[in-house]
């Protein structure tokens, strides 16, 4: 079992005693935890939840909705949805915060509580350190009979999300509509078997297959959107002549493409060819986390704007992407934030601008693929022992390579000549992430390979 408590929510395998796994205590106790941070900020009482496909999805809903009414909170309930479509129902609610039901990609055995704020965004981390010391004091005070909050259950957001995404002046429904396209889905038996077959349809693609359609939450692969969970969607596409494949996680906020030849477009360029898309029709600058492809500084450059790396984590890029007036942002996971959208993930306004794009190319999606660099990012780690000091390790670090470019904003970040190192110790786990960029996979691997030896000296 496990429950990990961070500033961004909580999540956890469900079952097993309070505090070892996400069991109806924790839940209680954590909505709870929120519940009396949102009142605290006099932005209303009312909050926005949705869930996601999860097996355990009803169950956590039911005791979530049962702990924010004995606050005395309103909920509007979304339902089966996405985690962007709540980002979007949030202000438009004028709601005082939102939370989704979601493990994002986590295996069927987890699940979460991810946490808004009245914005629709995801809560900062010092908020999100309130409401832990709020939950680790218990310190929260349930209302009387008369003053029990009420829920409302409202079904129109997916409809309002795709009416937003169709009146987004940079997707072109006509021209996706004139290509004519030949898509395949793989929904992994969650919320996307409804999101994106509807938003496709909105868009004028009447040519669409989605496979594991049935929304049960038994996913019938890891719903880690990597290459090797992803064979069969490769299969169907050779084998029925598609013209490009889609795939989403859980949650619909992460997004990857494969190509017509069965090939993955790649998880790290889903952003980088948004961009393009982007920065083609509106000058400006863009962020991404330190720990995806330089392909996108590189993009930007050549579009006149300016590239910033912001800290690895949603809020993060968010807070980033505010501070520069970013354009367009995300991280390398397929997570695209179309800012003047939502300030969130959002999987399906980028599969509108990702067809628009492929639309007005007029190019096989692997020939557009081709348009970009060809990068490799090796990802490894190093687990370390309870009594690692890691900021001597990292001091270490920084002075052997004293003499490169190094940004401290999260962990380390070493660049050499046109590869990266990016070094970063782990939230949930005892374990240094090593990630290692350059054009050859080779490279790569060897980068990382001396930092990992470098880490073991100084261990």
């Amino acid at each position: 079992m496990a429950l990990i408590k961070s500033i961004s929510g909580i999540r956890g395998t469900i079952g097993g005693k309070p505090g070892e796994g996400l069991s109806p205590v924790d839940v209680v106790k954590f909505t709870a935890a929120y519940g009396t941070w949102v009142l605290q900020q006099n932005n209303g009482n009312t909050v926005v939840i949705g869930r996601d496909g999860r097996i355990s999805g009803q169950l956590v809903r039911d005791l979530v909705v049962s702990t924010l009414n004995a606050l005395g909170i309103n909920v509007t309930d979304l339902g089966l949805t996405t985690t962007p479509t709540v980002e979007v129902a949030v202000p438009l609610e004028k709601a005082a915060g939102g939370i989704i039901l979601t493990a994002s990609h986590n295996p069927k055995e987890w699940n979460a509580l991810k946490l808004l704020n009245h914005k629709g965004e995801f809560i900062s981390g010092e908020e999100g350190k309130l409401v832990l010391d709020i939950a680790e004091q218990d310190a929260f005070n349930f209302v009387s009979v008369d003053k029990l909050g009420k829920t409302t259950e409202n079904d129109t957001y997916l409809q309002k999300h795709i009416d937003a995404i169709l009146n987004y002046d940079l997707v072109d429904v006509e021209a996706i509509k004139a290509a004519n396209f030949k898509v395949v889905v793989d929904a992994i038996n969650s919320s996307g078997a409804i999101y994106v077959p509807a938003l496709l349809k909105a868009l004028g693609v009447e040519n669409v297959k989605v496979l594991n359609a049935e929304v049960t939450g038994d996913f019938a692969h890891n719903p880690e959107p990597l290459p090797q969970h992803l064979r069969d969607i490769s299969t169907e596409i050779t084998k029925n002549n598609y013209d490009l494949g889609i795939v989403v996680d859980p949650d619909v906020d992460r997004l990857c493409f494969l190509a017509e030849d069965g090939s993955m477009f790649g998880e790290e360029y889903t952003l980088v060819a948004v961009a393009d898309y982007i920065l083609s029709n509106r000058k400006g600058n863009t962020v991404s986390n330190m720990s995806s492809t330089k392909a996108l500084k590189e993009l930007t450059l050549q579009h006149g704007g300016e590239y910033f790396p912001s800290a690895v984590g949603e809020v993060n890029v968010v807070k980033k992407m505010k501070e520069k007036n970013a354009v367009i942002g995300g991280e390398g996971n397929g997570g695209i934030i179309v800012p003047d959208f939502h300030y969130g993930r959002d999987a399906l306004i980028g599969i509108a601008l990702f067809l628009t794009h492929l639309a007005k190319q007029k190019k096989k999606v692997s020939s557009l693929r081709k348009v970009y660099p060809d990068y490799f990012i090796s990802k490894n780690k190093i687990e370390l022992d309870a009594n690692i000091d890691v900021h001597k390790i990292f001091d270490g670090i920084k002075s052997k390579y004293k003499n490169m470019p190094i940004n401290t904003e999260d962990g380390l970040k070493i660049e050499f000549d046109n590869d990266w190192v990016h070094l970063r110790t782990s939230n949930t786990e005892p374990i240094i992430r090593i990630y290692s960029e350059s054009d050859y996979e080779g490279k790569a691997n060897n980068i990382a390979q001396r930092l990992m030896k470098d880490i073991g000296e100084l261990m």
